[in-house]
């Protein structure tokens, strides 16, 4: 009974406060050159056709804890048309999730040449996601437990749009755009799974000294009217094989829970502290991200780690003529 219970809490944790719901949860590896994992209109808005594997694992010293695997392509189709594709596979104790998300963009470039970034991109997803409840594993009778694996999928959609003009960039998603409803759960849960992201940042700096990235994330959930915001900067600093950079992520929810502290009642919001470090060798990407939770209220000492790895494919014989390491 204590292992579930704890197994609860550990969930329970999670969907609050990291923020993982249905779907690819939101967590840092967007900035793993991987803007496309939050936004359909980013499908094809590079110079390059991006291919991205990403796996995260949290809490080492926690059994069943949280981990993530993405597998994602988008590129170009013809002048002004985008396509991508999302696998994901995220499990959290005795729940898990798979699912595949296909892309569909259109990008409307105002510049008078093909070099000059000026671009008003849209983009649609829709994504297949598979829930599943193992159960087969609860032993202390309880009239709504089934016993066994329960699974159930469902389909949803989401869009966005991207604008970016040189050096500045700004994207805003709805995510979970459909009311759906999954039959494993109880009959109480909403069948809202809305949720808004918005993302803008701009690069400055001497290209051939360091580059300068300052942005924010805001993300809000419709149904829990839940708040959270990143505030991040990276570094870029170009090399004759290609670049080494880095960056430093804060995350912080609007929203406090509260607990018992022993000699009282305190509250306490989410935190987070995220590093992350990477390098593009001609074509290939790597990066590694840790996230360190702030705060009293913790189930371990161990961090989250992430890998990134990527390759870009079929590249312009031309880049674009600014500070736009995402595009470029």
């Amino acid at each position: 009974m204590y292992t579930k219970i704890k197994y609860f809490i550990i969930c329970f944790f999670i969907g609050v406060y990291s923020y993982s719901q249905e779907g690819i949860p939101v967590y840092s590896d967007y900035l793993s050159d991987n803007y496309y994992l939050l936004h359909p209109s980013m499908a094809g808005a590079s110079n390059c056709s991006k291919l991205r594997l990403t796996a995260r694992k949290q809490w080492f010293d926690q059994e069943d804890a949280p981990s993530l695997q993405t597998l994602s392509y988008n590129g170009r189709i013809g002048e002004k048309a985008g396509a991508g594709i999302i696998l994901f596979s995220d499990k959290n104790g005795y729940h898990s999730q798979k699912g595949v998300k296909l892309t569909y963009a259109y990008h409307l470039m105002f510049s008078r040449d093909e070099i000059d970034l000026n671009q008003l991109s849209f983009g649609i997803s829709g994504g297949l996601i598979q829930s599943q409840l193992d159960e087969s594993t609860f032993t202390d009778f309880d009239p709504i437990i089934f016993g066994q694996i329960q699974k159930d999928s469902y389909f949803n959609v989401d869009v966005g749009m991207s604008y970016n003009y040189l050096d500045f960039y700004v994207h805003a998603t709805v995510q979970g755009l459909l009311e759906t409803r999954r039959d494993i759960y109880t009959e109480v849960e909403s069948d809202n799974l809305r949720k808004f992201i918005l993302n803008t940042g701009y690069i400055f700096g001497d290209k051939n000294r360091i580059l300068w990235e300052p942005s924010i994330m805001f993300q809000y959930y419709d149904v829990t009217k839940q708040k959270a915001i990143d505030i991040n900067m990276k570094a870029y600093k170009n090399m004759d094989f290609g670049s080494l950079w880095g960056g430093l992520s804060y995350r912080s929810s609007f929203d406090g829970a509260e607990f018992n502290n022993g000699n009282g009642t305190s509250k306490q919001r989410y935190q987070s502290i995220t590093p992350i470090v990477g390098v593009n060798y001609n074509n290939f990407m790597f990066a590694y991200t840790y996230s360190h939770l702030g705060g009293d209220v913790k189930f371990g000492t161990g961090g989250f780690h992430q890998i990134t790895l990527g390759l870009n494919l079929f590249c312009k014989r031309e880049k674009y003529e600014c500070n736009c390491p995402a595009i470029n």
